[in-house]
């Protein structure tokens, strides 16, 4: 059983001084930072996480280790299929990256387990998680994010840093939603449970979009974008009401 209040120490006690982690650190600092990612990886841990009160708490450790593995780790040539079985036909790229392919030495005992479904295209980083019966398209999901049971993220839909997708979540094609890992004290975008988003939707700046909502096609949604409730005026700011249905508008001039 991984001992998270350790991880976390080591992780924060790194962060501190991290002007001298760097690619020739070893020891207890690189272990932690790497155990941290794979329990991003493998969903045991996560960036965000909602209470009962439904308050979401930002774990800003797991964000400092994802930083520091960037300190810890070189760039260095990758493509899809490295450090795959010989059997695996050669993979596409090259690409100059430090954050492997999360797929790069899977077989297909691994994508049985995991449950999910990834098509030609689709680029999932090392350090996300996505849950069982998700559809990738092709589309990509950035380190750090949490893609819950259920999902579709559709043809060029992005997921950002970071960022926690709900279960049973449609993200349409070309909708993004925002990451973040800096600046630090910053909050994930969160799109909860049964909510759609719309083609070519953009969710980002740390707004969450509560369960149930919906985004039409085309919504741009940022911290301070005002979302008015037509019926009543009340103006609302970082935050989708839950069953609520959004789509694009303007106010006149008081």
């Amino acid at each position: 059983m991984t001992d998270l209040a350790h991880l976390e120490a080591v992780v924060e006690a790194a962060w501190e001084d991290r002007a001298e982690v760097s690619a020739h650190t070893h020891g207890e600092v690189r272990k932690a930072v790497d155990q941290a990612l794979e329990l991003l990886d493998s969903g045991q841990a996560r960036v965000a996480s909602r209470g009962a009160d439904g308050v979401w708490t930002t774990h800003q450790w797991l964000k400092k280790a994802v930083l520091l593995s960037f300190r810890l780790n070189d760039n260095e040539i990758q493509r899809a299929g490295d450090r795959g079985p010989a059997s695996h036909a050669p993979g596409v790229g090259p690409w100059w990256d430090k954050v492997p392919n999360k797929f790069g030495d899977w077989t297909a005992a691994h994508y049985q387990e995991a449950g999910f479904r990834s098509v030609p295209g689709s680029i999932v980083r090392r350090g996300a998680f996505i849950g069982r019966n998700v559809v990738l398209m092709p589309s990509f999901v950035n380190i750090g994010a949490f893609v819950d049971e259920g999902s579709m993220v559709d043809a060029w839909a992005t997921v950002g840093s970071c960022a926690q997708i709900g279960k049973n979540v449609h993200l349409s094609g070309g909708a993004g939603i925002g990451g973040v890992l800096e600046p630090l004290q910053a909050n994930p975008t969160i799109i909860e449970d049964g909510c759609f988003i719309g083609a070519r939707a953009e969710v980002a700046e740390g707004v969450i979009v509560r369960e149930g909502a919906v985004l039409a096609m085309g919504v741009y949604l940022s911290g301070s974008t005002k979302i008015v409730d037509r019926a009543t005026g009340e103006v609302f700011r970082g935050e989708v009401p839950a069953y609520s249905v959004v789509v694009p508008g303007s106010l006149p001039d008081p």
